[in-house]
């Protein structure tokens, strides 16, 4: 199987080099900005960060716009619960980033980005920092890349921690020293982004993807994985495994082989109970949906979604309803208030999963959860109030039984906190 994205023996720009590194974009500084872009299409490359747009029609839009300066964002603000991908990247293979970032800026005609990372990965600011030190000494960041005549360079900017800030549109207003609060769209961020500039905003697999698209090809590309979503994912597992870890896998990989054939399969010889297969946004899906693919339109077939890709892996002594609290526990705190049915909704769902769970669950409370759910989604400002509305009817869809014998008897799990051990506080 080929793999690319971790395939390094050290973070070094030497170790990186004798990977192929950097051979991409001698590649795209050879051809016109309008060929990249083309290639790029060509390829079939999916944004990874969630929301799996065809990342070549998003700089269409961006390449578009006569406006300059235009500028490259790398969206590291990783702060999804189940998801760890993006920093094995940054602190294992830096420069596949800055490369794919190189490209992106050739391909744009950009002469300056930002690494937006999240403030919870020092180690990986420090590592960064090295990297695009090495980078421009080698020629391959500054004024005249490789000799090209291109100039383009990288700036790292440290978030403060708030998961809202992984939106693009906050994380432009954060970047300018405002509220990290998510705008209105449209306009949208490609052709009025950082300072009412074109701006590309991409995820850091997203971009780590690009260099093995110009070196190889996008024929090549498009022969691993998924035809119709091409190249590899990294797909964090973790929860009731024996193996938990992150796996460079093909796109199309199924669940059941992510979880028996690679992380081992569930830990302590227990059963499988359920499964959210792309971050704690993604809705729940039951043990007899581990065979669909994990790609973006698959795992939608099934009522889900890819996400991040971060497969979080539960037992049969696991308390759904405790895992539907903590995780809006989770979209409550991180709510940036904004709008209301965000701010105020996932509050509401908060307090009434909190009584369920104590054994306070009323007759009509499962009802409440729906229409509360209902009312928050589509009616926010960006989709963290659809995660979590989308969070709840998935818990409610496959394990409504569940929420039904807690409200008439109590948890029959006991005190035991065993949600712990997959999603923290």
């Amino acid at each position: 199987m080929t793999r690319y994205l971790l395939d390094v023996e050290n973070p070094n720009l030497d170790g990186y080099e004798k990977a192929g590194g950097y051979q991409g974009l001698a590649r795209a500084l050879s051809m016109e900005p309008a060929l990249i872009i083309e290639e790029v299409k060509k390829s079939g490359l999916r944004g990874r960060g969630g929301a799996g747009f065809p990342t070549g029609m998003k700089w269409t839009f961006a390449a578009g716009d006569p406006k300059f300066p235009k500028y490259i964002i790398c969206n590291a603000d990783e702060g999804e619960p189940g998801t760890f991908k993006d920093k094995a990247i940054l602190e294992k293979n830096p420069h596949i980033l800055i490369e794919g970032m190189a490209v992106a800026a050739r391909a744009l005609k950009a002469e300056l980005g930002y690494i937006y990372l999240r403030g919870e990965y020092p180690k990986g600011k420090d590592i960064l920092q090295a990297a695009l030190k090495e980078a421009r000494g080698k020629g391959y960041l500054g004024e005249n890349i490789m000799g090209s005549g291109m100039r383009f360079d990288i700036h790292v900017h440290l978030g403060a921690g708030a998961y809202i800030c992984g939106e693009e549109t906050a994380l432009i207003n954060s970047l300018e020293g405002k509220r990290g609060q998510p705008r209105l769209k449209p306009p949208f961020p490609v052709n009025s982004g950082l300072w009412g500039r074109p701006t590309m905003v991409n995820n850091v697999e997203t971009l780590a993807n690009l260099p093995f698209i110009m070196r190889a090809g996008a024929a090549q590309y498009v022969k691993i994985g998924d035809p119709g979503c091409p190249g590899n994912k990294l797909f964090p597992v973790s929860g009731h495994v024996e193996k938990p870890g992150l796996y460079e896998l093909p796109m199309g990989t199924t669940l059941r082989e992510i979880i028996y054939g690679q992380a081992g399969g569930i830990k302590n010889g227990k059963r499988l109970k359920a499964v959210i297969p792309g971050g704690i946004s993604a809705p729940v899906l039951p043990p007899d949906a581990i065979d669909c693919p994990m790609d973006f339109v698959s795992v939608q077939k099934q009522g889900s979604m890819l996400g991040s890709g971060g497969v979080m892996v539960f037992d049969n002594d696991t308390c759904i309803v405790r895992v539907a609290h903590r995780a809006l526990e989770f979209f409550e705190r991180e709510s940036c208030g904004k709008c209301t049915p965000c701010r105020e909704g996932t509050s509401w769902l908060r307090a009434i999963l909190e009584r369920i769970e104590t054994r306070q669950g009323r007759e009509g409370d499962l009802q409440l959860l729906e229409d509360v759910s209902r009312n928050i989604a589509g009616n926010t400002f960006c989709p963290l109030g659809d995660g979590a509305a989308s969070a709840v009817l998935g818990f409610l869809r496959h394990f409504r039984e569940e929420f039904e014998e807690h409200i008439k008897n109590g948890c029959p799990f006991g005190p035991d906190d065993h949600t712990r051990t997959v999603i923290a506080r």
